[in-house]
């Protein structure tokens, strides 16, 4: 930018050109919303990007010619929260605390309303974030939604949100929760990220639904949120005191004003309305895989086919990619349908396909190839043995694939 700069000036040219340095002039001022630029690390702290990696191969045992595998295997979206603005009638969305652990349901829910409060770019106050950014692509939302939800299925991640913001209407944060995150969640076991194991040990608790004002506040719309027993034993291993870091009004926002948390879960709750009911006004509602057409239509309708999203099952069905009370069925023999699926496999040689994937799968359970793989990963050849010791079986993965 500097070279830019100087250039225009020594040659009289261009006549405009932007600065990528300076934040937008809006009605006058300086926009409230400027563009983050963040130099590469590796780049600036290339000295400790190379400790790293050799602390890595050092503790893996892996040479230095040997590719260093870094696989990613936590997902922790972020969300802003606001407090509640009665000037500029803005309602609260800071009902979360510092972490939630949300399933499929709730958290498509979260990815497809895309909440924020207030921002003043793009869509204002309202719906944000990437799928209301309609020029950066022509696809209909429905497609990016449909593969996210199966990747989510199949793949078995599980998605933990941190709060940036506000914690509660009178706790602000701004992004000092997003920073903690890694230092946290890299001092935890796999086992321990595991979202089974921290409900079970009472690590993360169900928000449940009540009643306040003689109204039903849907708070189980929020997941599972993270307990005190959570902040003494991993935050305590990045903080001597956490709970100076971390009061039960944190943990627990409805305790700060119970009017505000009440009407931020119904501002979520109506948003999730709101935004699922333009899917049903294009019509690519029908266009949904079936899980997210059940969740579309809990958030437009409130539930799908009797069923809402306390269901017992809907998150399970949800996990396994299919949608609650869905049966698969084989066309029967003559049909029209299995005639339209025989015409489909011949078009695009899915047996040609399965044939090419069945040479590939023995190809890839030669001892040889999973070694190259292992190795990578920390482990020891298969012939030598035995694992490096420290290493769980869970990521021991070198096995036939059939196992």
């Amino acid at each position: 930018m500097q070279h830019l700069i100087l250039d225009a000036l020594k040659n009289g040219g261009p006549r405009y050109f932007v600065s990528s340095a300076h934040p937008r002039i809006v009605d006058g001022q300086p926009s409230k919303n400027p563009r983050y630029l963040q130099k590469r690390p590796d780049l600036v702290n290339a000295r400790d990007v190379y400790a790293a990696e050799m602390a890595t191969r050092l503790q893996r045992r892996i040479s230095l010619d040997t590719p260093l595998y870094t696989p990613v295997n936590v997902v922790v979206p972020g969300r802003r929260n606001n407090p509640p603005d009665p000037v500029a009638r803005i309602r609260s969305l800071a009902v979360f605390n510092p972490v939630h652990y949300m399933e499929l349901p709730e958290l498509f829910m979260e990815f497809i309303s895309s909440m924020t409060g207030k921002s003043p770019s793009t869509t204002g106050a309202g719906s944000e974030g990437a799928l209301t950014k309609g020029p950066f692509n022509a696809l209909p939302p429905i497609i990016d939604l449909n593969a996210a939800l199966v990747s989510f299925a199949l793949t078995d991640y599980d998605a933990f949100i941190s709060s940036a913001g506000h914690l509660g209407p009178k706790v602000r944060v701004d992004h000092d929760i997003s920073l903690l995150i890694p230092e946290v969640w890299c001092r935890m076991t796999a086992a321990e990220r595991q979202p089974a194991f921290l409900i079970d040990n009472g690590y993360f608790e169900k928000c449940e639904d009540f009643d306040f004002n003689g109204c039903k506040v849907q708070a189980s719309r929020l997941g599972y949120r993270m307990t005190a027993s959570f902040v003494r034993t991993f935050f305590g291993r990045v903080f001597s005191y956490p709970f100076a870091v971390f009061t039960d009004e944190m943990l627990r926002p409805e305790q700060q004003d119970m009017a505000v948390f009440a009407d931020g879960v119904d501002n979520i709750v109506g948003t999730h309305k709101r935004v699922a009911e333009s899917y049903f006004a294009d019509g690519s509602i029908e266009m949904a895989c079936p899980p997210l057409k059940a969740v579309l239509h809990i958030m437009a309708r409130g539930s799908y086919e009797g069923r809402d999203v306390n269901h017992p099952g809907f998150s399970r069905a949800l996990q396994s990619g299919q949608c609650p009370g869905q049966r698969l069925v084989r066309p029967a023999p003559g049909s029209q349908a299995a005639a339209r699926h025989q015409a489909l496999a011949t078009s695009r040689d899915v047996s040609g396909k399965f044939s090419q994937e069945e040479e590939l799968r023995r190809g890839s359970d030669t001892p040889g190839h999973r070694d190259q793989i292992g190795i990578g990963l920390g482990h020891l050849p298969q012939s030598q043995g035995r694992r490096i010791p420290g290493h769980s079986a869970r990521h021991h993965w070198l096995q036939p694939l059939d196992k």
